[in-house]
């Protein structure tokens, strides 16, 4: 039983054994739940992105005895990370896929100190660097939001 919770949980509902891209792929469920169901409500979200997180340390941790170390189909992380990405930002569609290029964006390049997250213990290591991409993601967001309801872009 726990290794089928572990399962559902760490693949993001098994969207990680979609190929190819399955980071991309496990990020679209967690935006769709965002953009249809949370639908701009920052406290939700903010409790959504908490409870993702700690599921994602806890389940990628585990999943990582399944699967291997950090292994593609654990994407629970990318959840985590979307919903960081999208705290706080204004809902409308063309911001919400602005923050999911951004995050997909952040998540591949992985600036400092995402890159050194990565090298944390288990789960922790897999759920940090997306949860530092999704802060790197928010922020350029929020920037792109004001530049263009500045005029400036």
């Amino acid at each position: 039983m726990k290794q089928h919770l572990v399962r559902f949980t760490a693949t993001g509902a098994f969207s990680g054994y979609l190929r190819p891209y399955s980071g991309t792929w496990g990020t679209i469920p967690a935006w769709l739940i965002a953009y249809y169901l949370v639908r701009g409500d920052n406290l939700i979200l903010i409790a959504i992105a908490v409870a993702t997180f700690l599921v994602s340390v806890w389940s990628s941790g585990e999943a990582e005895q399944i699967f291997g170390h950090d292994a593609k189909r654990i994407v629970i992380d990318e959840w985590a990370g979307m919903f960081v990405t999208l705290l706080f930002v204004p809902f409308s569609l063309t911001n919400y896929i602005i923050a999911f290029v951004a995050f997909r964006g952040f998540d591949v390049v992985k600036l400092w100190p995402a890159a050194r997250f990565e090298k944390l213990p288990g789960g922790w290591g897999v759920t940090m660097d997306d949860i530092a991409a999704g802060v790197h993601a928010n922020l350029f967001t929020q920037g792109v939001i004001w530049l263009l309801g500045s005029g400036l872009i």
